[in-house]
């Protein structure tokens, strides 16, 4: 939906299951026009749409688009952003460190995410501009030498120039927007920073850079990494990075009394990854890929330790006695964004792990929660000013 400032809010999709188009659009119809009836029934309403490689190229059928565009006006919705992070299966099925292959070393992301403008740039409305996520290069455990690293500036600079090209023969303004995430190539804004600083010197401060490439600042995964709000966006900007969407998200922190490592078992799943960083009462750091681990690997941790764990949790949910939120980065962001004029016009609530969700968390059926989490969202936004 449209908001002030010429924002655009949207929840993204990819909570719902679906890796072919049938599958994505038998989603949109149940789902996301059910959400659409409760919370903007009568203007029109945005969609952040999750496609799958397979999906994309099912959509790129030119029945199928003539068909999809149809069916936004029908129903008065517009598609102004894409989440192009996960290539494949997204649920149901042990995703892991899967979700981050292929990474942006080969080909096969670099034609996915093409393949991705192509299809936003045909369905965007006119005077709207789309964005596109992605993950940030690959996963760093996976990406380990310098020729690997020569690989991904290569590929993105190959989608740079796509994204330009798109951009220059339809009239949108379009871009990509790399998302960091714990234990990632990219995984907090001094790392950003300095990829990004590699690539304007590899292109010689070329425009295309930093009108079609910057960063998906997701404030779960910033708050997992235990950065402040103000500093990275202001580092960001210092630097000349695009934000090119804002997702809002919540992860779960905590002190790891006894009481709260024994209820941190509810959250292992053998779906996702949900990499921990830990804050020691001395100061020492330590990061783990999966919850499993830093329970293994913490045997000694006291309540005077913070934990931060990479698990989306609902926007609207309350602090309990054992596990608070990361809400104030989230709301940290946004009072940044109301400052700051045209930092960014792009939000997107993600909280893709339903499935998942422990009982204390998962109370009501999806299109409940997805409801609930505009509720909370928007009310935040008219706090701000950001909406009316």
């Amino acid at each position: 939906m449209k908001l002030n400032r010429n924002l655009h809010l949207a929840y993204c999709t990819n909570i719902h299951r679906g890796e072919t188009w049938a599958e994505t659009f038998d989603a949109l119809v149940r789902h996301t026009l059910a959400v659409r009836r409760r919370v903007r029934p009568d203007k029109p309403y945005a969609i952040g749409l999750r496609l799958s490689h397979q999906a994309a190229v099912e959509l790129s059928d030119r029945a199928n688009l003539l068909s999809f565009q149809r069916w936004l006006g029908d129903n008065g919705c517009y598609v102004f952003t894409i989440n192009g992070f996960p290539y494949g299966q997204f649920h149901g099925t042990r995703v892991k460190e899967r979700v981050y292959q292929p990474d942006w070393t080969t080909p096969e992301r670099l034609t996915y995410t093409n393949r991705l403008f192509d299809l936003l740039a045909q369905l965007l409305p006119s005077g709207v501009e789309g964005s596109v996520s992605t993950l940030p290069c690959g996963f760093k455990s996976l990406v380990t030498t310098p020729e690997e690293m020569d690989l991904i500036r290569q590929n993105l600079w190959r989608c740079v120039e796509h994204v330009a090209r798109v951009s220059e023969q339809t009239g949108r303004k379009l871009h990509l927007g790399l998302e960091p995430e714990p234990l990632c190539v990219l995984e907090c804004s001094r790392e950003v920073t300095h990829f990004f600083d590699r690539l304007t010197a590899e292109h010689h401060r070329d425009p295309r850079l930093a009108e079609h490439l910057g960063v998906n600042y997701d404030t779960c995964h910033f708050a997992v990494e235990f950065e402040e709000p103000a500093e990275a966006i202001a580092s960001l900007r210092r630097h000349g990075i695009k934000l090119s969407k804002l997702h809002l998200s919540s992860a779960l922190k905590l002190h790891p009394s006894a009481e709260a490592r024994r209820a941190l078992a509810a959250f292992e799943d053998e779906v996702y990854l949900h990499q921990v960083l830990v804050r020691r009462a001395d100061g020492q750091r330590a990061a783990y890929p999966d919850l499993h681990l830093a329970l293994k690997g913490e045997r000694d941790a006291t309540e005077a330790d913070e934990w931060r764990v990479h698990f989306h949790i609902p926007l609207h949910s309350p602090p309990l006695p054992l596990f608070q939120n990361t809400t104030d980065h989230l709301l940290g962001a946004l009072d940044v964004l109301a400052a700051t004029p045209g930092l960014c016009t792009h939000l997107e609530m993600e909280t893709y792990t339903w499935e998942v969700l422990p009982p204390e968390f998962k109370n009501r059926e999806v299109v409940d929660q997805l409801v609930a989490e505009y509720e909370w969202t928007l009310a935040r936004l008219r706090e701000r000013g950001l909406a009316g």
